[in-house]
């Protein structure tokens, strides 16, 4: 690698160069000065990154030290399955090897995080003034292993106590944030 991947700089004896422990890439020591943990590829002090892999480690790190212990822990919701009118009452929360969505209620559903291709959130109170918004509810599809079709499911946070809400509202922004986090790993 003759040049920095980011800026062009020449490598020579003044110039060197650096990897960039997350992704790899030839960086001047400019382009790649940021030191961050990477505990996912078993780093146990703070590594060498070029800024946009150091931006997507810090979130990480700050999804696996907060929204994923809520996300385990679970919330309820009223489950509507594909175009029923009929919804049940269900707590949701991520698996303890964090592959799969687990759904319980009268029924029980498993699905595989893969398997996932959208999911959207469902806010109300947004204001045109930029006022915030709170999280209500979610849209998932999925595919169905052995099959092409997609499946959806909306998640509607319950309203029977003041505490289930909140608890259901960080339930859904800890699963915003994991979608997001999930795409952007994907796209890199």
């Amino acid at each position: 690698c003759p040049r920095c991947m980011q800026c062009d700089t020449k490598f020579d004896f003044i110039t060197r160069k650096h990897h960039c422990r997350r992704c790899g890439k030839c960086f001047c020591d400019k382009c790649c000065s940021k030191k961050v943990p990477l505990p996912r590829m078993c780093f146990v002090d703070p590594v060498r990154q070029c800024a946009e892999c150091a931006l997507i480690s810090q979130k990480e790190t700050e999804f696996y030290d907060k929204q994923l212990k809520v996300l385990m822990n679970g919330a309820t919701f009223f489950v509507t399955l594909g175009t029923s009118d009929k919804s049940e009452l269900m707590v949701c929360r991520l698996s303890n090897n964090q592959r799969y969505l687990v759904l319980d209620g009268d029924n029980h559903y498993e699905i595989e995080i893969i398997q996932i291709s959208t999911v959207q959130i469902l806010t109300e109170g947004f204001t045109p003034g930029g006022g915030n918004s709170r999280a209500i509810g979610m849209i998932l599809q999925y595919k169905v292993p052995g099959s092409e079709e997609l499946t959806q499911m909306k998640f509607t946070a319950s309203e029977d106590f003041s505490c289930n809400k909140k608890l259901s509202a960080s339930w859904l922004a800890a699963m915003h944030k994991a979608t997001k986090l999930l795409y952007e790993s994907r796209d890199q």
